[in-house]
């Protein structure tokens, strides 16, 4: 068993009373910390599980099975990530991930922004800045990579899995892609 730590942010804005935290306890929440910023709640856990998906997955189900209404909105650490972010979680400087994306040093073709391209601050996908590091050498922990697609995969599941007209309209949308051409009905 290895332990994953991770964060769900709560889509409903409970009050903290002790019927909550009763509720998450009983759920199976025991490893988590119940938190509260800006009115947002949220739960940090340190999770013992076999994988990353299961630790994420169970935690959600739980929350979500406490009788008290609590939807998971997302999961964190998330997949978009500003150049701060990148050299934070990997423990790099600022200026030496300015340097990967600038192209000065790493061979350059580092990912382009998924964001932010004609604002102050660009956002990557952190799914595919670490493909882009480990296809490079400069770090060699695939269960990085491994984590960051479960997590975006999970976070992407969660946006869509409540709204079934959003996801016709997001396959339909990706067929018209995929085939190139417009038809418009």
């Amino acid at each position: 068993m290895k332990t994953f730590v991770f964060t769900l942010i709560i889509e409903t804005v409970p009050v903290l009373t002790e019927q909550l935290e009763d509720a998450l306890f009983e759920a199976g929440c025991d490893d988590a910390l119940l938190s509260f910023r800006n009115g947002i709640a949220y739960l940090d856990f340190d999770r013992e599980s076999e994988s990353l998906e299961k630790a994420v997955l169970s935690a959600i189900i739980q929350v979500e099975n406490t009788g008290l209404k609590l939807s998971v909105k997302r999961v964190e650490p998330s997949d978009l990530v500003t150049s701060a972010e990148i050299a934070r979680r990997l423990k790099r400087s600022r200026q030496s991930i300015q340097q990967l994306i600038s192209g000065s040093r790493g061979g350059g073709n580092f990912p382009l922004p998924v964001a932010g391209i004609t604002t102050k601050t660009m956002l990557w996908s952190w799914k595919e800045v670490i493909s882009w590091l480990i296809e490079r050498g400069k770090i060699s922990d695939e269960s990085i990579y491994e984590d960051a697609k479960t997590l975006k995969r999970i976070n992407e599941s969660l946006a869509v899995r409540k709204n079934e007209i959003e996801l016709k309209s997001i396959k339909r949308i990706t067929k018209l892609l995929k085939s190139r051409k417009l038809e418009i009905a």
